[in-house]
């Protein structure tokens, strides 16, 4: 596979066309549903953790100004100026995400330019791995942390709290395959009714203690950390709460673009959360650490707790589905673009682009996610697993962002330096504040990650070592053909098509079936798919054929990152082009390979036996690539890597 996008796509955008202000609106209100439900439920536990017992930090008005300026300002630096001023604009054909970004920055070129970049890549993939560790996080702390409202109504719910959450998130694991095209357009306005809500009771309390305002000046959080050293800035790892989700504005880019999820920041999100956040700080102001066990529920006066609870749950439901929505969106690029298996790749809608669905991916956050909670029980346990992960994504993201500005916007070393120096400054602050509660659950997303870190790495060094070993039992496409008059080997009715990867290489599945059936097809289809370093490839540009002679042709299938490989689409395509054929007169031939790790391959045992077991469990190339099972026949071969 390849990774470099097509010539003819590079100044197209996929992004949605706004022609109206209606457009605008529905799409704002769309990205609040969508973009803004993990950032958007974090007042649940944010301030609360910034307060506590642990930190031994308590709640006077000089810590609590000193911490809400901490807060009014991370969101002001990494989401206001990082992402939306600047990240945002390193859009790949109007798509973001750490994959996307990675797939902006690999280099065109040769393989000595591919290892120079290696690091980049290994970056990428570190902020994946991050990503799907945060997306087994998010579901159980949101819906954890909005549950445990009830215990603010009355203790008597305490013994309830889990059972009912695990029984939302085994829930909302179940309806995945549905799809979220039917609930979707609920998300946005059940937002909006919540960012109203926060602001409102913050709005109330701010009234009472205006002085909380004076947070506003950064002199405060300078004031705050000189004050207390090592343990005001262990307090950043509390702080990190608030910004959680702010990738996915990023991630999502491609679904609403730029222009609508700046919007729905600006006008909605970014003064609910800040009169939210004063809110709880005129609270605690007003009464101390009598309120920093739930402060945001103790906004509320008590006959509203019970519809908040509601509320709160409804909008971590949400926030829980972008996050399980873009684990599967990550899945299917990370098949596309070669880190991972093929898995099974579910469309829920033939409307909207991106809505997949990914049995392997649900099934493993589901477990995960339903074991966080059974290991965790509280929410402010969680607390300490959550940050690392979500920060460690945005370090990686900044990092790549340099070479973006660098190679994509041409910038000056020092000027992309001191930017992009500064980002970094202000997220590994946040990552060493974090990993100080390693032992208290930080580990956890760590260990995940470095899980799918080896996974990837090992799926990807596997396929290149194995492409490789076949490349050398190949022939120059060529060389076969020249070869054919000399034998004249009796061609029979029909097309045959053999799936290959080498572009130019008479597939190893064809040799064989030429040696041991001493016949061919009239016609002789060679299909190869190749990823491009896009989200969409269009229509026009992706099928290529090409006329081999003898009746042989070359058919290359192009597609972006974000898109599922259709084989009967691609021979529809190139029908257009003048080869007229279908999948009912083919018989594809397949190979299927028997891993043995016995070979001179430099990778080690223990990656090739995993290699091996991930291959066998991958879905089949005639289900991923959707050839009708009864016109396939596979040719087994053993292979020694």
């Amino acid at each position: 596979m390849s990774a470099q996008p097509t010539p003819s796509a590079q100044g197209h955008t996929d992004a949605p066309r706004i022609t109206s202000p209606r457009d605008l609106a529905k799409l704002a209100v769309g990205a609040l549903g969508v973009v803004y439900g993990d950032i958007g439920t974090s007042p649940l536990y944010a301030i609360r953790e910034c307060f506590n017992p642990t930190y031994g930090i308590p709640p006077t008005v000089s810590n609590t100004l000193g911490v809400l300026s901490l807060v009014f300002w991370s969101l002001t630096l990494v989401v206001v100026v990082k992402y939306l001023t600047f990240v945002m604009r390193a859009d790949n054909r109007g798509d973001g995400g750490i994959l996307a970004l990675l797939a902006l920055v690999l280099p065109k070129g040769n393989a000595q330019a591919q290892r120079r970049k290696l690091g980049l890549i290994l970056l990428g993939l570190v902020g994946a791995a991050l990503l799907w560790a945060d997306g087994m996080i998010t579901p159980a702390i949101t819906v954890l942390g909005a549950i445990e409202g009830l215990e603010v109504a009355t203790p008597v719910f305490q013994p309830f709290v889990v059972p009912i959450a695990l029984t939302i998130l085994v829930a909302l694991f179940v309806l995945q395959k549905r799809g979220t095209g039917r609930i979707g357009a609920m998300f946005g306005p059940v937002m909006m009714v919540w960012f109203v809500s926060i602001a409102v009771l913050g709005t109330s309390w701010i009234l009472r203690e205006p002085r909380v305002l004076q947070a506003v000046n950064p002199t405060w959080a300078l004031r705050f950390m000189t004050q207390h050293h090592w343990r005001g800035f262990l307090i950043l790892g509390a702080v990190v709460l608030c910004i959680t989700g702010a990738e996915a504005l990023y991630a999502d880019m491609g679904h609403f673009g730029r222009t609508p999820i700046r919007v729905a920041w600006y006008v909605v999100v970014f003064p609910a959360l800040l009169l939210n956040y004063f809110g709880q700080g005129a609270l605690l102001i007003a009464r101390g650490e009598a309120a920093a066990e739930n402060p945001f529920y103790l906004l509320a006066p008590p006959h509203v707790v019970y519809p908040l609870v509601v509320l709160a749950t409804a909008a971590a439901i949400i926030a829980s589905q972008a996050l399980i929505s873009g684990a599967f969106s990550l899945g299917q690029q990370a098949v596309q673009l070669g880190y991972s298996p093929r898995l099974t790749i579910v469309h829920t809608s033939d409307k909207a682009r991106g809505q997949v669905y990914v049995p392997e991916i649900n099934a493993a956050l589901m477990v995960a996610c339903c074991g966080l909670v059974l290991a965790f029980q509280k929410s402010t346990n969680l607390a300490a697993a959550y940050g690392i992960a979500v920060v460690g994504t945005m370090a990686t993201t900044s990092l790549l962002l340099y070479s973006v500005a660098r190679e994509r916007w041409k910038w000056a070393v020092l000027t992309a330096f001191l930017l992009t120096g500064f980002f970094l400054a202000v997220d590994l602050s946040f990552l060493v504040a974090n990993l100080t509660k390693i032992k208290h659950g930080a580990w956890f997303p760590l260990v995940v990650g470095g899980l799918i870190f080896t996974l990837m790495t090992t799926w990807k060094r596997g396929r290149t070592e194995l492409a490789a070993k076949l490349r050398a039992d190949s022939l120059p496409i060529e060389f076969f053909l020249a070869d054919l008059p000399t034998h004249m080997p009796l061609r029979v009715p029909g097309t045959a098509v053999f799936m290959t990867s080498d572009v130019g290489a008479a597939p190893v599945v064809l040799l064989h079936h030429y040696t041991h059936n001493k016949v061919l097809h009239e016609r002789v289809l060679l299909l190869s798919v190749r990823t491009e370093g896009v989200p969409l490839v269009p229509q026009s540009e992706k099928v290529e054929v090409h006329d081999l002679g003898s009746g042989f042709f070359q058919v290359i299938g192009h597609y972006g990152f974000m898109q599922t490989p259709n084989v009967s689409e691609i021979l529809n395509l190139a029908s257009v082009q003048g080869l007229k054929v279908t999948t009912r007169e083919c018989s594809f031939y397949l190979g299927r390979e028997t891993l043995l790790t016995t070979g001179p391959s430099k990778m080690w045992r223990w990656r090739k036996a995993l290699f091996a077991f991930l291959s066998r469990n991958a879905q089949s190339a005639t289900a991923f690539f959707s050839i009708p099972p009864n016109r396939v026949l596979e040719l087994g071969t053993q292979i020694e890597l």
